[in-house]
C-alpha cells in the first residue's frame, strides 16, 4: 500500500468511528451552541451598553447590558463543562480502540516473526503513541468545535449590529484561512518524509553498529558510509523544505489573524462617517480580539502541530499490507541450477523479489534457488543483508512481492489466517521455551506422542543429556526464566530434531552455543531426514554445508565452500582468503 493508500485507510476508519458516535457528536454540538450564545452576547452587549447606556447618559442601562455580558460568560462556562463531558465520551473509546489494535498487531507480529518482535515498536505504540493520539485528537476536537461555534456567534453578532462590518472582516479572514489550509497537506507530506528518513537513519545506524565487524571484514565501510551520508543529506533537504512551508504558514496566519483588525482600524473613519455607531465599532473589535482571532489562532496551531502528529501516529496503527506476489501465468524466468543429488526439489525460489513496503528498496531481488531433498544449505552475508527475510519467505511467513516460493511444489505463503505449516519448522535466534514440562518443550512440534526411546536418542545426539538431567528429567516442570540463552537454544534444537517437518530452517538458532556444541547440533540436524537451511554466523557452519548461499546486497552467489572464494569477493573476505588473481 502506498503512502496515499495508508492515509485513505486512516481517513476511512476515522469517518466510520465518527459515524458510530453520532449521538455523542450531537451532544457536543448542542453544548457548543451555548458557546455561540456566549460569544454573541459578549460583543452585542458591549455595543448596547455604549450606544444605549453610557454614551446616551443612561449608566443604569449600560450596567444592565454589561450584566447581560457577564451572564453570557457564565453561560460559556456551563457550555465548557458539558463539552468536556462529551469530549471524554468521544476520545476515550478512540484511545481504547488503539490500545486493542496495538496489542493485536504485537501478537500477530510476535507469532509471525519472533526475532523481530522485540524491536517492532509495540511498546511505543501501546504507550506513547496511543497517548499522543488521544491528546492530539482531543485537542483538535476541542479547538475545531470552539472555532466553528465561536465564529458563528461572532459573525452573527456583527451581522446583527451592522452587516457592513463583515466586508472588512471576512475577506482577509477567508484569504488567510484558505492559505493556511493549502499548506497543510504538503507540510504534512514533508513532515512524514522527514520522520521516515529519521527512522531509516536510526535503523541503518543500528544495523551498522550490530554488524560493524562484518562491514569491516567485507571492506564495505565506504559503501555503508555513503548510505548514511545520503540519509543525512535527505534530512537536511527536508528540514529546509519544512522551514519554507513554515514561513508560508506564518504569513497565512498573519493575514487571517491580524489583517482583519488592521482593515477595521483603517476603515473606522469611513464607517463612522456613514452612520456606524461607536458601540457597534467597539463590539466588532471585541468580537475580533476576544473571540474570533484567539479561536482562529488556536485552530491553526492545533492543525499545524497536533493534526500532523495525529495523522502520522494513526498511520503507524494502519501499516501498509505486505506486497503480494505478482505471479505471471507462465514464469519467464530461467530454471535455477539444480543442486547435486537425486529427488525432487524440497524448496524453490524463482525470480523472487521482496521489499518492506511498496516504495522501499528491495531486500531480495531476482533470487533463483533450488533445494534438493536432504540437502544442507548455509546462508551467509553481512548483518541486515536479508538472511532472516529469506528464511521467512521459505517458511511462508512473508509473501514474495514478485516471483514464486514453493515448498514441495506448493506455494509457501498460505495466507495470514492459516495455522502452523507441517512442511517446515523455523527456529529463530530467540528460542521459544514455555512454562510446562521438559517433555512438552521437546515434543511440542510433533503432532503425536513421542516414545521415551526416541526422545532419549534426540537428547543424546544433540548433547543435551546433562541439561535435561539438571532440570530434573523429561517430566520435570520447566521455568523458562531459569534458563540461559544457550540452554533455551539447545532445548529448541532437540525439539526441531524431533519435528517431522521435511524442511528445517535455523535463523542463527545456534548463536548462543559454543563452537563445539554448534558443530554437534548442526551435524545431528543435517543427518536428520529432510532438508536443512542454516543462517550461519560462523564460517565453520558454511564449511560443513553441502552448499553455501552468499547474500551480497540484492546479489546472490551459490556454490560449495571450496569453490566460492574464487567466485565471490565477499565470501573470500568472510573466510579470510584473498586471491589476487580473481
Amino acid at each position: 500500500m502506498s503512502g496515499d493508500g495508508g492515509r485513505r485507510r486512516v481517513g476511512g476508519e476515522g469517518l466510520r468511528f465518527l459515524r458510530g458516535r453520532a449521538r455523542t457528536l450531537r451532544g457536543l454540538a448542542l453544548w457548543s451552541l451555548l458557546e455561540s450564545a456566549h460569544t454573541f452576547l459578549g460583543g452585542y452587549a458591549v455595543a448596547r451598553a455604549l450606544d444605549d447606556g453610557f454614551l446616551a447618559a443612561r449608566p443604569g442601562t449600560g450596567l444592565a447590558w454589561l450584566a447581560v455580558a457577564g451572564a453570557g460568560a457564565l453561560l460559556g462556562g456551563l457550555a465548557l463543562r458539558g463539552v468536556f463531558g462529551g469530549l471524554a465520551d468521544l476520545v476515550e473509546p478512540m484511545r481504547d480502540g488503539l490500545v486493542r489494535r496495538a496489542v493485536r498487531q504485537a501478537l500477530e507480529r510476535a507469532v509471525a516473526d519472533p526475532a523481530r518482535a522485540v524491536h517492532d515498536g509495540a511498546v511505543s505504540r501501546l504507550t506513547q503513541q496511543t497517548e499522543t493520539a488521544r491528546d492530539s485528537f482531543a485537542g483538535l476536537v476541542l479547538v475545531a468545535r470552539s472555532f466553528v461555534f465561536t465564529a458563528a456567534g461572532a459573525l452573527a453578532g456583527m451581522a446583527a449590529l451592522a452587516p457592513v462590518l463583515l466586508l472588512f472582516v471576512l475577506p482577509p479572514l477567508v484569504l488567510g484561512t484558505a492559505g493556511f489550509l493549502l499548506t497543510l497537506r504538503p507540510m504534512a507530506r514533508v513532515q512524514r518524509r522527514a520522520l521516515d528518513t529519521d527512522e531509516a537513519l536510526a535503523a541503518r545506524t543500528g544495523e551498522l553498529a550490530a554488524g560493524l565487524r562484518d562491514v569491516v571484514a567485507c571492506g564495505g565501510g565506504a559503501e555503508a558510509g555513503a548510505g548514511l551520508r545520503l540519509l543525512i543529506s535527505d534530512q537536511e533537504r527536508l528540514t529546509g523544505l519544512l522551514s519554507r512551508w513554515a514561513a508560508l504558514r506564518t504569513v497565512a496566519l498573519g493575514v487571517a489573524g491580524r489583517l482583519p483588525v488592521v482593515a477595521l482600524l483603517l476603515g473606522a473613519p469611513w464607517l463612522l462617517g456613514r452612520g456606524l455607531s461607536a458601540g457597534a465599532l467597539a463590539a466588532a473589535f471585541t468580537y475580533l480580539v476576544q473571540s474570533l482571532l484567539p479561536a482562529l489562532d488556536a485552530l491553526m496551531g492545533a492543525l499545524g502541530s497536533a493534526g500532523t502528529r495525529l495523522a502520522v501516529v494513526l498511520e503507524r496503527f494502519c501499516p501498509p499490507r505486505p506486497e503480494r506476489a505478482a505471479v505471471p501465468a507462465q514464469d519467464p524466468a530461467p530454471d535455477p541450477v539444480p543442486a547435486a543429488g537425486g529427488g525432487g526439489p524440497a524448496a524453490e525460489l524463482r525470480r523472487v523479489r521482496f521489499a518492506y513496503g511498496a516504495h522501499a528498496l528491495p531486500v531480495i531481488d531476482g533470487l533463483d534457488l533450488e533445494l534438493r531433498e536432504g540437502e544442507h544449505l548455509a546462508v551467509v552475508g553481512p548483518s541486515g543483508i536479508g538472511k532472516s527475510t529469506l528464511t521467512a519467505l521459505l517458511a511462508g511467513l512473508l509473501p514474495p512481492g514478485r516471483g514464486r516460493v514453493l515448498l514441495a511444489g506448493a506455494p509457501a505463503w498460505r495466507g495470514p489466517a492459516r495455522g502452523p505449516d507441517p512442511r517446515r519448522t523455523l527456529l529463530p535466534q530467540q528460542a521459544y521455551v514455555f512454562t510446562g514440562s521438559v517433555r512438552e518443550n521437546l515434543t511440542h512440534l510433533c503432532p503425536g506422542p513421542v516414545s521415551g526411546a526416541r526422545l532419549e536418542r534426540a537428547v543424546a545426539v544433540l548433547g543435551a543429556e546433562g541439561l535435561v538431567e539438571r532440570l530434573g528429567g523429561p517430566d520435570a516442570p520447566l521455568d523458562p526464566a531459569a534458563l540461559s540463552q544457550g540452554e533455551r537454544q539447545l532445548l529448541a534444537l532437540v525439539a526441531a530434531h524431533l519435528s517431522p517437518a521435511p524442511l528445517l530452517l535455523l535463523d542463527e538458532a545456534t548463536c548462543h552455543l559454543d563452537p563445539a556444541a554448534e558443530e554437534r547440533a548442526e551435524r545431528a540436524l543435517a543427518d536428520r531426514p529432510g532438508t536443512l537451511v542454516v543462517v550461519a554466523h560462523r564460517i565453520s557452519s558454511a564449511a560443513r554445508a553441502d552448499r553455501v548461499l552468499v547474500l551480497d546486497g540484492t546479489r546472490a552467489v551459490c556454490g560449495t565452500h571450496a569453490d566460492l572464494p574464487g567466485r565471490s569477493a565477499l565470501y573470500r573476505e568472510l573466510v579470510g582468503v584473498w586471491n589476487a588473481r580473481v
